[in-house]
């Protein structure tokens, strides 16, 4: 027999039908990948198919019916002119300006304060530890509008009132952003730290060159989940703002429902500017976010 005919029964048992996996290595049939992609369409559409309708609508012109059955998604002539007509209509630059620096302040205390006492939570000993973590616990569970009495009379005590800071201050520091940031810490190997312990590096030194270097993925969603609770905060601001020149975008964007509710286009194309720099943030840190819900996820 020939070489050839000899390695020829291998190259043939060699040469398989490709098979579909999930990650643990098992076989996945046709029909319950068929399923799954179903399924994940259906969750698109619902979760998608919204800001898809109001983006369509805000690009619609004066002539175009919105309410056509089937309806049309795609616009027969876009425009931007229902945009212009927006910043006509209301300050809404100023508006998000407004918002911008709110939710800037809010990310960057969030990411400071979180980092903060999730590592003295996770790393530090001290007495009262347990306490403290099973206070924050509690205070996740407490809804904002049971305390936002308490918290408006606090910020008139403090003559915040009408202030962008008093808007911040109340969600400088979120307990589910503390808590996150604590299992991120909790997830770091003791031994990494014992060794810059014995080498002579304080506190300080551990969490700002070996912690926190290692939750970056956690930081980015904190920061997200920051961004965008100031973002769309409409409660609050409302209470404590009442000069026109300091209004966040979402009371902006309440006037323009209360004043054009029949103009759809209108009113979509405010709801595309609010949403649209949420959008940007999260593009610009989904690599991290994914990877920091694994380092700060609560353990069962």
């Amino acid at each position: 027999m020939s070489v050839i005919e000899r390695t020829r029964p291998v190259q043939e048992t060699a040469v398989r039908e490709p098979r579909i996996t999930d990650e643990h290595g098992r076989r996945i049939r046709v029909w319950e990948l068929a399923l799954r992609y179903v399924l994940l369409l259906i969750v698109l559409a619902i979760t998608v198919g919204p800001f898809v309708w109001q983006l369509s609508t805000s690009l619609k012109g004066p002539t175009e019916d919105i309410y056509s059955s089937p309806p049309t998604f795609l616009p027969e002539h876009p425009t931007l002119h229902n945009y212009k007509r927006v910043a006509d209509t209301i300050p809404v630059w100023d508006y998000a300006f407004n918002s911008l620096k709110v939710a800037a302040g809010n990310v960057v205390t969030n990411c400071v304060g979180s980092a903060l006492a999730g590592y003295a939570l996770a790393r530090l000993r001290y007495r009262g530890r347990r306490v403290a973590t099973l206070v924050f616990i509690l205070a996740v569970l407490v809804p904002v509008e049971g305390i936002i009495i308490a918290q408006f009379t606090t910020m008139r005590e403090l003559g915040l009132n009408n202030t962008l800071i008093g808007v911040v201050l109340p969600g400088c520091i979120g307990a589910m952003n503390v808590l996150l940031m604590r299992n991120a810490f909790l997830n770091l190997p003791y031994e990494i730290e014992e060794a810059a312990f014995v080498d002579g590096a304080n506190v300080w030194q551990r969490f700002l060159r070996i912690a926190l270097p290692s939750v970056k993925g956690t930081i980015a969603v904190v920061a997200i989940f920051a961004f965008m609770g100031a973002w769309d905060d409409f409660l609050w601001p409302l209470i404590v703002l009442s000069d026109p020149s300091k209004f966040t975008l979402t009371i902006g964007l309440n006037y323009l429902h209360g004043t054009f509710a029949n103009d759809e286009r209108l009113v979509a194309a405010g709801t595309v500017i609010a949403v649209a720099p949420l959008i940007a943030l999260f593009a610009c840190l989904q690599r991290y976010f994914f990877r920091g819900v694994g380092e700060g996820a609560v353990k069962g």
